[in-house]
């Protein structure tokens, strides 16, 4: 067991984006009137990117390491001691990701965990539960890994893609590497669940039917007008309420902070996060109008592309946060960047 004084860090993340680079004109020339064309939940991003149908969750986090191996070398992988990963919709209904995942990338971790829920907040929450498993003494290294890959399954099917929520989903992978080290230390975490919310996120058939019973229709997220509303009030309040949480422990208002990164579900909700937490725009970070919304993905590609950029320099304070599915699950995490390797 160690101290919970000794430092974890975020060291790095690295994302994949699938090729095949989907424009708004594509969704358009399927749409049909659903009742919910005008909701501001599903105005659609300029582009996003579609997984290919045999493009599996393996496949792309397998793709998103190899930054991480650029820039880390080879061995990165040999040290990782834990693997936690996170698939949106699993390829095996049964075996989660995590197995194939370390024998596709030759590791030997000790500890394998597949984390089903978190959703579109799952990076902040696998940070910390990387964290305790550190804390803990299971080792000195982790990596966590998430991919989505819905945009091209779901939402690409003939019935489905007619629907306003077809507009929006992007697919994608991300990696982070987590360690004992004062690098990128991460400063606070808060993690909130809300159990209540949980069954409000559907997966529907017309006509209905169990998700694995055979039949005709197609399955496609079960939104209707009340609990569109009911997922917006729910975004709007929980994720500056983690944020806030976050702050008041480190000693940081949230106006000093040096970067927001989110998950991006729609543009409402990253404007509204901005005003809430009083930043100015160009502080919060988003890709949704090249990526659309990236669900657990958003927050570390957000992050890499603010890396990449050079948006944030050594020593800057980073808000990690999200909300996951229609509420069921907030999270925020701050981190203190100390820098790539040269």
């Amino acid at each position: 067991m160690r101290s919970k004084d000794e430092a974890v860090s975020l060291l790095d993340v690295s994302t994949y984006l699938p090729e095949n680079r989907v424009p708004a004109e594509w969704y358009a020339q399927y749409a049909e009137d659903d009742g919910l064309r005008d909701s501001p939940m599903f105005a659609p991003p300029e582009y996003r990117h579609h997984s290919a149908v045999d493009e599996s969750n393996v496949d792309m986090i397998v793709r998103a390491t190899d930054g991480l191996v650029a820039r880390h070398g080879r061995g990165v992988l040999d040290d990782v001691d834990i693997l936690l990963t996170h698939s949106q919709m699993p390829d095996l209904p049964i075996v989660g990701a995590g197995g194939e995942t370390a024998a596709r990338l030759g590791m030997k971790p000790r500890w394998i965990v597949d984390v089903h829920n978190g959703g579109c907040a799952a990076f902040v929450y696998m940070i910390n539960l990387a964290r305790q498993l550190l804390w803990s003494g299971a080792g000195r290294t982790a990596m966590i890994a998430v991919a989505v890959n819905a945009a091209g399954k779901i939402f690409e099917q003939d019935q489905v893609r007619k629907l306003a929520q077809a507009s929006v989903p992007g697919d994608g992978a991300a990696v982070g590497l987590v360690t004992l080290s004062d690098r990128s230390p991460v400063l606070d975490i808060e993690c909130r669940f809300f159990g209540e919310n949980a069954r409000d996120m559907t997966l529907d058939t017309d006509p209905p039917r169990k998700w694995w019973e055979a039949g005709p229709g197609q399955g496609y997220v079960g939104f209707n007008e009340a609990k569109i509303m009911k997922v917006l009030s729910r975004g709007n309040r929980q994720v500056p309420q983690v944020v806030h949480a976050v702050c008041e422990r480190i000693g940081v208002k949230p106006t000093d902070l040096d970067l927001l990164v989110t998950n991006q579900p729609n543009r409402l909700l990253l404007r509204n996060w901005a005003e809430a937490l009083e930043l100015p725009r160009e502080r919060h970070r988003d890709t949704f109008g090249r990526c659309g919304n990236l669900f657990a993905v958003g927050i570390p590609a957000n992050l890499e592309a603010a890396i990449d950029d050079g948006q944030i320099d050594t020593g800057d304070v980073v808000m990690m946060a999200g909300f996951a599915h229609a509420g069921d699950f907030a999270g925020a995490a701050a981190i203190q960047w100390g820098g790539r390797p040269q």
